[in-house]
């Protein structure tokens, strides 16, 4: 039923635009609250599961609330907007939880492996999709979430990478999956490789995927174990602009149509890097902080409920073959080569 039969047919064009924008309003309202009761699940999920990150809980509802029909009717068509909204909000004040200063610290020779293992990983993960026929789009997605930050790397890339919704949430599905194997892999054989506090700190936070997953690596470790860890892995962060804005430097290739060129840095990274700037000259109390980083992953969690709730499992599974593939060997690229840096460079 269009808005004009809902007013009644001839009825006046003011009354059938007060109608639609009514309707907008309701579809808005119907929106908001799906991916409110969608996050709360998710936050829910992490206290349950601890090890499982509320992203990744986020991500898993709302694929099950889309393929089991739990989702009102109407609603996904005003999830795709909100979702784009709360994902560059979400992903620019990630910037706050960056010290430039505390990265500084870590001293050139970390800083070094951080980075040879970044673009090795990158470039190598997205040689590899291409050999194995992955596709540009998640290759580059799953390149990403090894070499960065798991799912808000993922999440930031997906405009750049010309990805939809399902290949977000694939990528996301396998780097969970193989960082969370990572996850209690690297506590096992730290002893064997006869790796102190300080290699096998930088080791975790340049090798293991998501932030959460960092800190459960590290955390059992000790207090300074930890805290190096979770610095090395906020320098990969950091390093996330530079690489979106790569990427999309590419695609601004002469060959590219000038209309249709994507900005060199999108908005919300330069959001981003401004986020983390403010907060290292230190004018935001840790209390506001503690605050902001909440907002940050409410929005997140939220947009990656929305992303998940647009993906159709059917279509997802007949495709992962090959991107589970392509996720493990990026990881055991990723951790060999930082465990190589580490022994060179740090030992």
């Amino acid at each position: 039923m269009t808005a004009t039969d809902a007013v009644g047919v001839g009825a006046p064009p003011d009354q059938v635009l007060r109608s639609q924008a009514r309707r907008r309003r309701w579809g808005n309202a119907a929106g908001i609250a799906v991916i409110g009761a969608g996050l709360g699940a998710a936050t829910l999920g992490h206290r349950l599961v601890p090890s499982v990150g509320v992203l990744t809980w986020a991500v898993a509802l709302g694929v099950l609330a889309a393929n089991l029909n739990l989702l009102p009717a109407g609603t996904r068509t005003v999830l795709g907007p909100l979702t784009k909204r709360l994902l560059r909000v979400g992903v620019a004040l990630l910037g706050f939880s960056i010290s430039l200063g505390a990265i500084a610290a870590l001293g050139p020779p970390v800083i070094a492996i951080v980075v040879v293992t970044l673009v090795a990983t990158l470039l190598f993960t997205v040689w590899l999709g291409n050999r194995m026929r992955l596709g540009p789009a998640r290759s580059l997605l799953i390149a990403t979430g090894v070499s960065i930050c798991g799912a808000s790397a993922i999440a930031a890339m997906e405009e750049t990478a010309g990805a939809d919704e399902e290949d977000v949430t694939a990528a996301i599905a396998m780097i969970t999956l193989c960082g969370t194997v990572a996850m209690f892999v690297l506590p096992m054989l730290r002893h064997p490789l006869g790796l102190s506090d300080v290699e096998f700190s930088v080791w975790a936070g340049a090798s293991v995927h998501e932030v959460g997953q960092v800190v459960a690596t590290a955390s059992g470790a000790g207090a300074a174990v930890l805290a190096t860890a979770v610095v090395v892995k906020l320098t990969r962060v950091l390093l996330l602009a530079p690489v979106v804005a790569t990427a999309n430097l590419i695609r601004r290739r002469p060959s590219t149509v000038a209309a249709r060129r994507p900005p060199l840095v999108p908005l919300f990274v330069l959001g981003f890097v401004a986020c983390a700037v403010v907060r290292t000259t230190g004018v935001v109390p840790s209390n506001a902080l503690g605050w902001i980083g909440t907002v940050q992953s409410t929005a997140l969690g939220a947009a990656l409920f929305g992303m998940g709730a647009s993906v159709h499992l059917r279509s997802l599974v007949k495709r992962s073959g090959r991107l589970v593939v392509v996720a493990v060997l990026a990881t055991v690229f990723v951790t060999l080569v930082a465990l190589a840096g580490v022994v060179l460079f740090v030992r």
